[in-house]
């Protein structure tokens, strides 16, 4: 399934900007950025909770907030995009 996450981390001091850091890490892992704080995931429901898990574990609960979106497995039919960064195809063929 599609998995949009979201997450606003409050970076005043350098304990958050290392928050920051690691959740963004950790969502590479896992899925696209798509925007500075926006990252679209493809997971099955296991990878889900382990990566709701982990980013939870990072965050601090009164000063930062995460949002996952569960867009399911038609999410083709749900992301429109505009703009000038190009879209990618998570099912397509990966090139490195």
């Amino acid at each position: 399934m599609m998995v949009l996450i979201t997450y606003d981390v409050n970076t005043e001091d350098a304990a958050g900007r290392k928050r920051l850091r690691q959740i963004a890490k950790q969502c590479v892992n896992y899925g696209q950025r798509v925007q500075n704080s926006v990252f679209e995931c493809l997971l099955d429901a296991a990878q889900c909770r382990m990566l709701q898990a982990k980013l939870c574990a990072i965050m601090d609960e009164e000063r930062d907030s995460l949002r996952f979106y569960y867009l399911g497995n038609r999410y083709d039919t749900k992301i429109e995009q505009f703009g000038s960064k190009d879209t990618y195809q998570p099912e397509g063929a990966l090139i490195i």
